[in-house]
Order: C-alpha cells, then structure tokens, then sequence
C-alpha cells in the first residue's frame, strides 16, 4: 500500500518555524517531564507520524535493494553473454521499479510537506531563541520532555566557567548518535529524528552541534564582564536622559500654566447655557488648570513607562520583562488597530446603509410636505394626517435600519450583547405599559380627527384651547389661562366636545336662558330677547332664534339661540348678551322672574333699577281697608 510514498534519498529538510512552547515548571534532569493531555495528544501525533515515515523508508530501502541486485545480475548476464530471455525481463523489471519508485519519491515528498503544516514540535529555546525542534519520542520519555531536559542541559553548559567549543563532541552508536560534553549527554538523536528532518544522523547533529555552540558563545559574550559594565553604562545615561526629560516635560506645562493665568480675561470668558452660567472665568482658568496638571503628569508616567522597557532590554536577562512591558502598550493598540481594520467593511455597509434610509425618509418628507400644504390630494387622506404619519413612518423605517444594521455591529454575536438587548427589551416592554397606551391612544386620536391646535374643546369637565397634542398627552389652556395636561388614555375613555370644528363654516349655535313670569307675553318677551341677540361676534345670518324650553310653576323658561365663527371667544360674547338682555327688558319694563319673587303688590317696590324708572315714579302706599266684621286689612 505504500509503494508511491516512498522518500528520496538524501533530501535536506529545514524544520518549520514553530511558535514558542509557554515556559512551564522544569524537570530534573534525567526525570520525565509530566505533559498535560494537550501536549500527550501532540506528541502521539508526532509518533504516528513518525511510524508511517519509517513504514515508507523500510519501503524505500527494499526497492533500493531490489534495484541493487536486479543491476549486479544483468552485469553478470552481459559479460556472459549467455540467456537474453532473461536479460529482456530483468531490463522490463527494471524500468517498472525505477517508475515506481520515481511515482513513490514524489507522493513521498507531498505526504512530508502535508506534515510539515501541520505538525507542531516542541523548541529548544534556552533564552526564547529556538535552536531546534524535537518532534518524536526516544525511550521513555516525549518530545516535549526531550525538549526541556536538552534546553536544561544546555543552560548548564552556558554557565560553565570553561567551555571548550572542541569538547562537544559527535558519537555514533548502533540505535543513535549522542552529541555529548564530556561524559554527559547533551542530546540523542536517532534514525527517528532523522528520518522526520529527512537527512542522516550525523548530519543532523553536526547541524545541532553548530548551533548549541554558536548559542552559548553568544550568551557567553553577552554576560561578559566587559559588556555588563557597558550596559550599566547605558542604562546610566538613559536614565539621565529620562530625568532631563521629565525636568523639562515639568517646565514645558509650567510655561503653559503661566501664559493661561495671562490670558485669564482674554481667553477664558466663561461658559453659558441659556442664562445659567456654568462656568465664570475664574472657575473656567481653574477647570482647565486642573487638567493640564493630570495630562502633565500622565505624560510623565508615559515617559518613565517607556524608559523602562529600554532599560530592561540593555540587560539579556530582563529582555523578557521589556517586552512585556512593550506588550502591555502596544498589543492592545495593536488589537485595536487590526480590529478597527477588520471591522471597516461592516462600517462601510453601515454608512452605505444609513445614507440609503437618510434619502428614503427625505422622499417620504418631501410627500409629506406636499400633502401638508395641499399640493398633493390623496382621497380619504387629510392633510393634518401628514406630519403624525410622518413621524409614524420615520419611526418604522429607522427601526428597520436597525434590524438591518444589528448583525455588522460589533459584538452583536456575543452572548452579552444579546444578553443585553434582551433585558432592554424586557425593561421597555414592562416598565412601559403605561406610556404605550397613551401612544396607542394618541394615534387613535390623531387618526379621529377629534380636535386640532386652537380648537376650543370641552373634555370631561375641563373646557379651553388645545395648545399641544403629541402620542402621550394633549394639554389644554382654560379661559383663565390654567394649563391642563390630560394623558390620551383619559381622552379616549372621556368624551370630547369640540366648539371649533364646524364654526367657521356653518357657525356654532350660541345659548342663553332667560325665566320670566305669567303675565308678560310671549310674544313680547321673543322680541326683547332677539333685539338682545346683536353683537359683533353674532351672525345675522342665520337669524337668532327663540324657543320656550318649559313652563314651570311660577314662570315660563325661555332660549335664545344665535350663531357665532367665534367659538373660542364664547365668554366675552355670552357677557354682552346678558347684559344686552338686561337693557332690553329693564328698558321695557319686564322684571325677570328668576327663580321667582314672593312679593305683595301693593306697596312693594319694583325690581327694575332705578334708572330704569320715570322720574315721577313712586312705589305704591299699603291699602288699609274694613271689613263687615271690622278688622283691619
């Protein structure tokens, strides 16, 4: 089954770039080291891996022999010259083997290079600079065991006193070839890791040779007694260069602090909402002062968090602790860079989206327009309709624009973010019940056509001028200029009596009573009240008109009725009617019996007023008569 798999012989391999192991609790040396199950699972992977290489290389190597002895016995059958029969079909087995073999080579070659992407090592990095990597497991113990305890071995030699470069050297045995210091084991290296980096044993470790060497001589010179001292060096004169940077970061805000005190009345004037100051010029000087004085200072700490990195980095010991440091800075910038990056073709959808809907509401606002002022007449669709429907329609297509722009919002896949607007939802559909039934009331009203601006209403027991109506409440100003706010849920379930809606057309009937005793005629009392009905405000056409409403015990009830466009100037007008009323009866002599007097006749003074009388009037003198028996009356 593996004859196209097989390797090619002497091929140079370069391991891949791995990422760097995190750094974990170290072993003692000669010890295994303990794996979590992630880490088991990669090095049984690399196992696997490795047993199929060495299936194929088994493969590979009985072809070669095959190939061996098919060449050695067609030689023998050329210098003999003897059987050709056979020669023919050992030349045929020949070419077979060779194409299979080329076939094996190149699905050889494709199988490694599929592992080679996959496939994950464990590095030696003694200093977080990877040497190698291990990728197969040698006795007892892992690849990532192997790893450590090699990296441990070498930080050993780094800091031996006299490392001799000639005294690591290469041992081939049967099962390996051990790269050895001395008497100890620096690294086994066995067909295994060879035949995973497709090269020999002794290649490979002459390669591992060279770089463990050329590694501890660099650590070696870079801990030198010679390159500490020029590091504290430079650490000195970085840290001298902080503190002039600091001294004149300080004067440079202390400069500023003195040119603003300065221009006290020149820049700073104060800071003004409506007729509410909010900030004088002293306090506006002192706000700005404040703030100056904390950008001063986190432009120090910037600086010192900066340097120190610098410092760190002089030292190959702390270089670790500088690129932290670095990282607390720049990977967050970074992240968001790469994330505002990534995020710019959902904004693009995004503004594309909101300039669609933007000139969609602008089409919809100019038919508003049109419709509001009369240019454009839709059937059953009145005019004031306009702006609510407007406002109704707005409301839906932002909404819309929403739900289309949610899903390019960033995190709006996150379970918080959903968890979020789930529990606004909640909040708003609770917490809101109250206000949607207005809503729901005011555009039921708004669609009834019950009242308009200026209309003078009547709702429940409150009568005045609508001065605003909106989806939550309408408020209405009395004729004493009491404002009164009325929920529209109140509206709806009140009734509403509108004074305005057809008194610029057909006029508003007007109607005052009047009760006037037995012994005026009717008739003369219709003609008193209809010369009562004349006001700037009543309509002669059509005619004022009188009706007699009861007749009660002691008088008879009569209405006059007249029309008016002035609906909301009701109070001024009913005041001038009563009093021309007065005038008119007064004037005739009529007394209005209302409810009705108990008065004697004889002897009782009239109830006109005075001025009302002849001049020669008198109020009659009590008759005292006798009686046949005698008594006085």
């Amino acid at each position: 089954m593996w004859a196209g798999t097989l390797l090619p012989a002497g091929a140079q391999v370069i391991p891949p770039p791995m990422k760097q192991a995190p750094a974990g609790p170290k072993a003692d040396v000669g010890a295994p080291v303990p794996t979590t199950a992630q880490e088991s699972a990669r090095s049984e992977d690399l196992i696997t891996d490795t047993k199929v290489l060495r299936q194929i290389d088994s493969m590979r190597r009985a072809n070669t022999s095959r190939l061996e002895e098919i060449q050695t016995e067609l030689l023998t059958l050329k210098s003999t010259s003897a059987d050709k029969r056979r020669e023919r079909e050992l030349v045929a087995e020949l070419g077979t083997l060779r194409q299979v073999d080329s076939l094996r080579k190149a699905r050889s070659r494709r199988y490694i290079d599929s592992l080679k992407v996959n496939a994950k090592g464990f590095p030696v990095a003694p200093h977080n600079d990877t040497l190698f990597y291990v990728y197969t497991r040698l006795g007892p113990f892992s690849p990532q065991e192997r790893a450590q305890l090699t990296e441990e071995k070498i930080k050993r030699l780094e800091k031996a006193v006299f490392f001799s470069p000639d005294s690591l050297r290469i041992y081939p045995s049967e099962q390996s070839t051990d790269l050895m210091y001395g008497e100890q084991v620096l690294q086994s290296i066995s067909e295994n890791d060879a035949l995973w980096h497709n090269v020999s044993r002794d290649s490979l470790a002459r390669q591992h040779r060279q770089r463990i060497i050329t590694a501890i001589q660099a650590y070696k010179q870079q801990n030198s007694l010679l390159n500490i001292a020029k590091e504290i060096g430079l650490t000195l004169l970085v840290l001298i260069v902080l503190f002039f940077t600091v001294k004149y970061i300080i004067a440079f805000f202390r400069w500023v602090s003195l040119k603003l005190v300065a221009k006290e009345g020149t820049w700073f004037r104060g800071i003004k909402f409506g007729n509410y100051e909010f900030f004088n010029e002293q306090r506006q000087l002192s706000a700005v002062l404040l703030l100056l004085t904390v950008l001063k200072w986190v432009v120090v700490l910037l600086a010192i968090y900066l340097v120190l990195p610098v410092v760190f980095s002089i030292f190959p010991g702390t270089q670790d602790i500088a690129d932290t440091l670095l990282g607390y800075v720049f990977n967050p910038l970074k992240r968001i860079a790469l994330a505002f990056w990534s995020y710019l073709p959902n904004l693009f959808t995004i503004v594309v989206i909101v300039t669609v809907f933007r000139y969609v509401l602008k089409a919809v606002y100019s038919i508003k327009e049109e419709i509001r002022a009369g240019n454009l007449t839709i059937d059953g669709f009145y005019p004031d309709w306009a702006n609510p429907t407007y406002q109704i329609v707005r409301i839906l297509v932002w909404a819309f624009a929403l739900i289309v722009i949610f899903p390019y919002l960033p995190g709006s896949d996150s379970p918080v973010f959903q968890g979020v607007s789930v529990f606004l939802g909640f909040l708003l559909t609770f917490g809101s019940a109250g206000s949607l039934s207005n809503i729901v009331a005011g555009l039921v009203l708004t669609y009834m056509r019950a009242y308009k601006i200026g209309d003078r209403v009547k709702i429940g027991d409150v009568t005045g001028d609508i001065v605003e109506k909106t989806l939550l409440v309408t408020r209405i100003r009395t004729i004493k200029n009491e404002e009164i706010t009325i929920p529209n849920s109140s509206v709806m379930s009140s009734y509403t009596t509108n004074y305005s809606t057809v008194a610029p057309t057909l006029g508003l009937i007007m109607h005052t009573g009047v009760t006037i005793g037995y012994d005026v005629p009717w008739p003369q009392v219709h003609q008193l009240l209809l010369a009562a009905a004349v006001d700037a405000e009543v309509l002669t056409e059509p005619a004022p008109f009188v009706l007699q409403t009861s007749l009660d015990d002691w008088y008879v009830a009569y209405e006059l009725n007249f029309y008016t466009h002035a609906a909301n100037r009701q109070a001024g007008i009913y005041s001038r009617i009563h009093q021309n009323i007065q005038d008119r009866f007064n004037e005739a002599g009529v007394e209005i019996m209302s409810p009705h007097y108990r008065a004697m006749r004889d002897g009782s003074q009239t109830t006109i007023p005075v001025s009302y009388l002849p001049k020669d009037y008198e109020a009659p003198k009590f008759r005292v008569e006798n009686s046949e028996e005698g008594q006085t009356k």
